[in-house]
């Protein structure tokens, strides 16, 4: 069963630039720390696929097995995983994001 979730979980992160697994949708985040990354992709114009953690447990322990982290949300970049909400969130604020989006090609806003 894992290999088929870890499958589904590599083919949403291949397929599309930027995956953020979270708690609840995009449009109506159900946590703080999801809400929190979901407001600095918005910020950015950074435009993501998300996958709401809450619908399905077993993709929630999937996703935390597959990264090797405990937490959610998880953000994916062109295929890498990249951290939850506090690595985010200093990323954003150390102009790393901004980088990490310049290097992997994804569009955003040079406003933010």
């Amino acid at each position: 069963m894992e290999n088929i979730i870890f499958d589904q979980i590599k083919k949403e992160i291949n397929d599309n630039d930027v995956v953020l697994y979270m708690k609840g949708t995009g449009v109506f985040p159900q946590c703080g720390f999801s809400a929190a990354v979901v407001q600095i992709l918005s910020e950015f114009g950074v435009a993501f696929k998300d996958v709401n953690v809450l619908e399905d447990q077993t993709i929630r322990q999937a996703i935390k097995d597959f990264s090797q982290w405990p937490t959610i949300p998880q953000l994916y970049v062109k295929g890498e995983f990249i951290g939850g909400c506090d690595i985010v969130r200093e990323m954003a604020e150390t102009g790393e994001l901004v980088q990490l989006f310049q290097d992997k090609g994804i569009a955003f806003n040079q406003a933010a």
